[in-house]
């Protein structure tokens, strides 16, 4: 494992039990968190983001079965530890919360609504801390400032209920950067903001990352969330990582017809086409794992090959590699549509503003 990587997963498998059978969710992940770096894992709904990042911290369902892998992370004294191989309350007293927190979509289900603001903030710092009540009342006073609570002092005897969905949501941050953990893990934290609250949170994440030296994880189907907070961006689809690279290298030299798809797809006022894209079709049943690519269904640029056999990670650069038969030497070389290749541009261009 590079010294300069604090979580890398390795060769992650999952499967889950269900009354229909068992779902393959995740086959073969492996993903690498730089130091101080942010990476985003994006995808459509169901693809196996969320469940990817639950399983490091010991968040997954009963019913699920961790096939093979490991997720290795880098503690402040450079030891490596498997986090695959901790219990669930091994994981609850030496690492969530004081080395990986993670923020939710949804502040309402991580807050307790029959709790003060400042209690719920406060209750981390006593279990990994161990600090008195003072201390960690002049703690909580610094971190709601530091997320952009005005009246921290007043904010503090607040229930969430008495509270706006972006102050919750800062909120929310402020629990999960209490104990001063080293990873931050964000599962589409904005998703139900509007779109002003959306960039002050995430304008907020940038600069307590930069602060603290945070190494951070984005969960998100949002490419114009990746283009504004990501050094790396991993694209993910039916339970793998088809395409991985620079932030750059995704949005001005994607790869695979599924990245292309995805960056089609998001807004441009100035196409000449009346209607936003869609991928068309849907993403496979993982009941039923399919053979050959799982996108070639969707894939208008699908070979035989792709019915018949997986694709390995073609490697481009040093940092960029996708999972496609269009990388093969033998396979044919595909001129993007005009209209596309201008999208791209343009999503490109927009996204770096």
């Amino acid at each position: 494992m590079d010294k300069n990587i604090i979580l890398s997963i390795k060769n992650l498998d999952i499967t889950f039990r269900t009354n229909a059978g068992n779902i393959h969710a995740i086959r073969g992940v492996d993903l690498n968190l730089p130091k101080g770096k942010t990476v985003a894992l994006v995808g459509e709904s169901g693809s196996g983001k969320s469940v990817t990042m639950k399983s490091a911290v010991g968040l997954l369902d009963s019913n699920s079965i961790i096939n093979s892998g490991k997720i290795l992370y880098r503690t402040s004294e450079e030891k490596i530890i498997d986090l695959l191989s901790l219990t669930k309350k091994e994981l609850r007293q030496n690492i969530n919360g004081k080395n990986i927190a993670m923020v939710f979509q949804d502040p309402m289900t991580s807050l307790d609504p029959t709790m003060q603001i400042g209690e719920q903030i406060m209750e981390g710092m006593f279990i990994h801390k161990k600090i008195s009540k003072s201390e960690a009342r002049e703690k909580t006073l610094e971190l709601l400032k530091l997320v952009g609570i005005v009246d921290a002092e007043n904010r503090m005897k607040n229930y969430p209920h008495q509270l706006s969905g972006g102050m919750r949501q800062r909120i929310v941050i402020a629990i999960a950067l209490s104990c001063e953990p080293k990873i931050l893990i964000c599962d589409e934290p904005t998703t139900a903001l509007d779109v002003t609250i959306q960039a002050k949170i995430l304008n907020l994440i940038q600069d307590i990352q930069n602060k603290m030296d945070l190494s951070v994880i984005y969960i998100t189907h949002d490419l114009g969330v990746v283009a504004k907070v990501a050094d790396y961006v991993n694209v993910m689809y039916a339970g793998k990582i088809i395409e991985t690279g620079t932030v750059d290298e995704i949005f001005f030299d994607p790869r695979h017809p599924y990245t292309w798809g995805l960056l089609s797809a998001m807004p441009d006022l100035e196409t000449d086409d009346d209607r936003l894209y869609s991928i068309p079709g849907s993403p496979p049943n993982l009941l039923h794992e399919p053979k050959g690519d799982a996108f070639a269904a969707r894939n208008k640029f699908a070979m035989k090959i792709d019915e018949k056999k997986e694709p390995p990670m073609f490697q481009i650069t040093e940092t960029h590699f996708a999972a496609t038969w269009l990388l093969h030497p033998d396979a044919p070389k595909i001129e993007l549509p005009k209209e596309l290749k201008l999208r791209l541009e343009r999503a490109g261009k927009a996204a770096k503003i």
